[in-house]
């Protein structure tokens, strides 16, 4: 059974990976940053989703001579679109999740124009070829008044964003249908059939 480290610190993004990877999880082994002795971030210097994806998995991959999956996400606002993109969990300081939220909702319910896109890339990384494969998906949606459901660690924002052709915010739509039409299950559709290759 072959052996993939999943980039990530934060809990959310995650589960919603591994979701996602349920039909492999017989033929690979799902290992994460926990796993290993503490590794310091890579600085994020690209200036798309894609190259800060590609950079934090060269970066891991090398460091831990594995192969690995990483993911860079975040999200634009249309009436404020020189806000959150790539700096999305950077735009404030918050101690938590529930002060980020709170600081984003006091800037957004104002607003008259509330849409805004997901976006996720994915990248794999083998050490062995030094191939780096990278994705990326979409979804577009609005920002509703306040949270329509419990905030999930790591991801306060899916709870405030509505996905076009839904009536449910993110957080609260079955795992099966967020993991389909959400910016990260879009990815994770481009991204299985490069694991899949990777299997054998």
């Amino acid at each position: 059974m072959k052996k993939i480290v999943i980039a990530t610190g934060n809990p959310g993004k995650k589960k919603e990976i591994l979701e996602c990877l349920l039909g492999l999880k017989d033929t690979l082994e799902l290992l994460s940053l926990n796993d290993f002795e503490e590794v310091p971030e890579p600085d994020e210097t690209g200036t798309t989703f894609e190259e800060n994806a590609a950079l934090k998995a060269e970066y891991y991959g090398k460091v831990l001579n594995m192969p690995v999956i990483a993911e860079d996400s975040g999200f634009v606002l249309e009436a404020l679109p020189e806000m959150f993109g790539l700096n999305t969990k950077r735009q404030f300081q918050a101690k938590d999740d529930m002060d980020w939220m709170t600081q984003f909702l006091d800037l957004v319910v104002p607003l008259e124009n509330r849409k805004a896109t997901f976006y996720s890339s994915l990248s794999f990384y083998d050490p062995a070829t030094g191939i780096c494969q990278t994705v990326l998906g979409s979804t577009t949606g609005e920002m509703v008044d306040f949270p329509q459901a419990p905030l999930e660690k790591g991801i306060p924002v899916s709870a405030v964003f509505r996905p076009e052709g839904q009536d449910e915010v993110f957080s609260a739509l079955p795992g099966a249908i967020k993991n389909k039409i959400s910016h990260r299950g879009q990815a994770m559709q481009k991204f299985v059939p490069i694991l899949e290759n990777f299997v054998g």
